[in-house]
């Protein structure tokens, strides 16, 4: 019975990333950001770096996660924009 929960819980995981969107459009006050969610999974390999809870919507996203949790993750690793202009376009 374990290894079917297992596989069941596989299963909707794997499915989950499949379902994913390739780019997801962040509508803001100075812009829209696009966020290219299929390349940072690509890249990153690990969902919880940014969704600690699994799979699904970011609980409490918005301006102050995403400027910590992103552009602070762009700034550690050197990669990626930080600049305002290069994630907000009008």
């Amino acid at each position: 019975m374990k290894r079917i929960i297992a596989a069941a819980a596989v299963t909707l995981f794997t499915a989950s990333l499949a379902l994913a969107a390739d780019v997801i459009t962040l509508p803001a006050k100075n812009g829209d950001v696009t966020f290219p969610h299929k390349k940072h999974q690509e890249l990153l390999k690990d969902c919880k770096v940014c969704h600690e809870k699994g799979p699904g919507k970011i609980e409490g996203f918005g301006k102050d996660i995403a400027h910590k949790n992103c552009k602070g993750c762009h700034e550690e690793k050197k990669a990626g924009p930080t600049k305002c202009s290069e994630c907000h376009k009008k």
